[in-house]
């Protein structure tokens, strides 16, 4: 029967094997922990869901104080179970992109990018910073 071998020895004679394999082995986990904190820190909310949510007017905000959402894509964030500022806050972009296409193309010209930015302000309170946000948006610049 044919045995493989591994010379794990360097030049000098001293063995070299345990040595690399804790530096691949410590390189792994400081990739594994570099790639966690990215997550946490730029990871934001693309893969976040939020799950639906049934209306009670407590927690039933309008919508349509976000600029670029009128009354039919408020309907259609509400049959996909987005009825509050909070919960739009946290709803992914591309979540919020494939209600739009679902409803059909009269809705392809309307962009969520930042709905999910002026909900927080909205759900935060903070109408003043909210207002002059929109009112950039509103210039089109």
């Amino acid at each position: 029967m044919l045995k493989l071998a591994i010379n794990t020895t360097a030049c000098d004679g001293s063995d070299v094997f345990w040595p690399w394999l804790m530096w691949l082995l410590g390189a792994f986990l400081l990739g594994l922990l570099l790639g966690w904190l990215l997550k946490q820190l730029f990871g934001g909310n693309d893969d976040a869901y939020v799950a639906p949510v049934a209306a009670v007017d407590a927690v039933k905000d309008d919508l349509t104080k976000i600029e670029g959402i009128g009354p039919k894509i408020n309907d259609l964030l509400n049959n996909d179970g987005i009825w509050s500022f909070k919960q739009l806050s946290l709803a992914a972009t591309t979540r919020l992109q494939k209600v739009l296409d679902a409803a059909g193309p009269a809705y392809t010209v309307h962009n969520p990018r930042t709905w999910s930015a002026q909900s927080r302000l909205a759900d935060e309170g903070n109408w003043d910073e909210l207002g002059v946000w929109q009112d950039f948006l509103k210039g089109g610049k």
